[in-house]
């Protein structure tokens, strides 16, 4: 029996009380009876009412709001205007969820919803394919229980997404994933993943090709430059028109043996196989080597300062950071006019990270430049880089060696006040003094 039904009984036997107390108090049978039918009556409209509510309640989903009387004509009047207007709201959130996954299912992209502990709470269809999901079964899971690649886990562990994560080791080995996490509301992340397959074999493509030409062109351009050499070299030719021609075809020659080697090395840098070469670097010894190397490039037109601040060394390829490095000094002693001078400084910073800057008194560069700098063949000013002599691959160099070592790439600026670039190396890459022999 009910809550409901056992209350209804004790309601019943407390009147059937009360009119025995009255009969027997004021010896009055028929006012007694008469409070007893009259409450009795009285009861069995609300019991009837209440009834017919709490059969409602059992079932409200499929029944209709019950139509009273009395007093309960207006009580389940305002109830049923309360539940169409709640059936109206949950039609109305309803339609706009499937409209919502409707529209996500549609997007090119994979989209999964993870709530504070990476649990799934929803996919798309195109997720479903890329992480090899059921949307049913695997609903509540955590994602790293499904997607168990190293690099995914970590990089969800990581908890800084500025940057999506390329993932190649994937449940189909032929596909290429861009992967993005987005956080929203208080505790959820957005999963974003694309199929970017075909661009990665069109880069593939686009960087065998140019090696294969730079490749290609390395051999006949070292048989001209040598001819143009052996030319210039004969002490019989008088022709200052022939001696002026010559020496533009070796200068140009040149620039184009620069230009190939420089894309062979950009090449070299963004093949995914050729694994960064581990070394202890003493960055003190390869300072000394960029500045004799810059004060024999500036051949004594700039003051070429050194300043060693820390005598840390870092972990790292020295051949790569020599080209980095170097590329640097370079550019600074290029771009500064003569009598300018020019700072190579090793530092440690506050946080812990090592910061390698060439800071220059030169020309300077204007704002809008500074972001593409380290574009293939951007050029600030074509001219003044022909004469120059520069390639426009120095700092795409700089760029892909600093990330194979983890490094960011900094630029300050000001036209007519020079300035400053600097590799910032993670504190990872630390090695502190008396630590193992340097390379």
């Amino acid at each position: 029996m009910s809550d409901f039904w056992q209350r209804a009984l004790v309601y019943s036997f407390t009147i059937f009380v009360i009119s025995l107390l009255i009969w027997a108090i004021a010896d009055a049978l028929p006012a007694a009876l008469f409070f007893g039918v009259a409450m009795w009556l009285r009861i069995i409209h609300h019991l009837r009412n209440l009834a017919a509510f709490d059969s409602w309640l059992s079932n409200a989903d499929t029944q209709e709001v019950p139509v009273g009387t009395g007093m309960w004509e207006d009580v389940f009047a305002v109830l049923d205007k309360l539940v169409k207007q709640r059936r109206k709201d949950h039609e109305q959130y309803a339609a706009a969820l499937q409209q919502m996954q409707q529209a996500t299912s549609a997007l090119p992209e994979g989209v999964v919803i993870l709530d504070d502990a990476d649990r799934i709470e929803w996919c798309n269809p195109l997720a479903e394919r890329h992480f090899g999901l059921d949307a049913k079964r695997d609903m509540g899971q955590q994602i790293t229980y499904l997607a168990r690649q190293p690099e995914f886990v970590q990089y969800l562990d990581r908890n800084v997404f500025t940057e999506p994560l390329v993932l190649r080791d994937t449940r189909h080995e032929d596909l290429v994933l861009s992967i993005k996490l987005i956080a929203y509301g208080s505790s959820k992340r957005l999963l974003i993943s694309r199929d970017i397959t075909h661009l990665e074999r069109i880069e593939t493509m686009r960087r065998d090709f140019v090696a294969n030409v730079s490749h290609e062109l390395r051999t006949p351009l070292t048989v001209v430059n040598g001819f143009v050499e052996t030319m210039q070299d004969m002490p019989n030719l008088e022709n200052d028109m022939a001696r002026r021609a010559l020496k533009l075809m070796g200068d140009q020659t040149s620039r184009m043996e620069r230009l190939v080697d420089d894309l062979l090395t950009l090449s070299r840098l963004e093949n995914e196989q050729n694994v960064l070469q581990e070394e202890q670097v003493n960055v003190q010894e390869l300072m000394h080597t960029l500045l004799e190397e810059g004060r024999s490039l500036s051949n004594g037109q700039h003051v070429l300062k050194l300043e060693l601040e820390s005598d840390v060394r870092i972990g790292g390829c020295g051949n790569e950071l020599h080209s980095a490095f170097g590329n640097l000094v370079t550019n600074a002693v290029r771009y500064t006019p003569p009598g300018g001078e020019v700072v190579l400084r090793w530092s440690e910073q506050p946080d812990g990270h090592m910061a390698f800057s060439v800071k220059d008194s030169g020309i300077g560069i204007a704002p809008q430049h500074i972001s593409r700098l380290t574009e293939r063949f951007y050029r600030v000013d074509r001219s003044r880089s022909r004469e120059t002599g520069g390639t426009g691959l120095g700092l795409a160099i700089v760029k892909h060696i600093a990330m194979r070592h983890q490094a960011q790439l900094n630029i300050s600026s000001a036209e007519g006040k020079g300035s400053t670039f600097s590799v910032v190396f993670p504190e990872k890459r630390r090695i502190p003094p008396g630590v193992g022999a340097g390379a």
